[in-house]
């Protein structure tokens, strides 16, 4: 699996990619400064892991916060071997923010009931009768859990969110090594230029790599390998149906 998600340093931002082994462990893969997330950009970051020896031989699940260009980028390098969990957090919190504090209250508690439960269908019907009560409250909400709405629930699709739910249902992991980050960076008032900025970003990852733990869950990667796979095969068993169809 891989966590990618981003830092702000003033006008700019370094996108962090966070790799994690079949083990468990978890590796700092790189970073690129960017002014946005745009999919150039983010193809170019994948295409580099590719060319610095990342096999994509494998399925890879990729979390990420919800960024379009990214998701474009990962799909346009990795392929039908990507699979992407957008955090649910973060789709949360943007349908919320569309919301008035009462209704956030209210609908906080009922997006993370939906999400809870772990079968794939059951989950889907929760989410879409919560869009059909949004409709008639604000239309922009509704619209905002659509959004990237199958890509929220991929853990539940593979059937893997009761096992590995916990760790990668958001991008939490990525986001603790940002928190990291800044205790190293965010002291400083004015960065020279790029250089100084990514020597002091590069040199930081390289001290929190090794005090990283083990992703929870770890135990069953194994079984998310299987899943993804599984889903893969029955993808490409569908379209050579269709073309022989056809």
């Amino acid at each position: 699996a891989i966590f990618i998600d981003g830092k702000h340093f003033a006008d700019n931002e370094i996108i962090i990619a966070l790799g994690i082994t079949i083990t468990g462990e978890k590796i700092l893969l790189g970073f690129v400064e960017t002014s946005t997330e745009n999919h150039k950009v983010c193809k170019n970051f994948i295409n580099e892991f590719k060319g610095r020896g990342l096999s994509f031989e494998n399925e890879i699940l990729f979390i990420i916060d919800g960024s379009k260009g990214l998701a474009k980028g990962i799909r346009e390098v990795v392929g039908k071997k990507a699979h992407i969990q957008r955090c649910q957090w973060h789709k949360r919190e943007n349908v919320l923010s569309y919301l008035d504090k009462k209704n956030q209250v209210i609908f906080r508690r009922k997006l993370q009931a939906a999400y809870q439960i772990l079968d794939y269908k059951k989950a889907k019907a929760r989410l879409q009768t919560i869009k059909k009560e949004l409709l008639l409250i604000n239309e922009s909400a509704a619209g905002s859990l659509e959004e990237g709405f199958e890509e929220t629930l991929t853990l539940h699709r593979l059937k893997m969110f009761g096992k590995i739910g916990e760790s990668f249902k958001t991008t939490n992991c990525i986001e603790s090594v940002n928190k990291q980050l800044a205790i190293h960076t965010d002291r400083v008032d004015n960065w020279q230029n790029s250089n100084q900025r990514q020597r002091w970003v590069a040199t930081s990852l390289l001290t929190i790599e090794s005090r990283l733990r083990k992703v929870k869950g770890f135990k069953h990667l194994k079984d998310l390998r299987a899943a993804m796979k599984t889903e893969v095969n029955k993808i490409e068993f569908v379209e050579e149906e269709l073309d022989l169809a056809a």
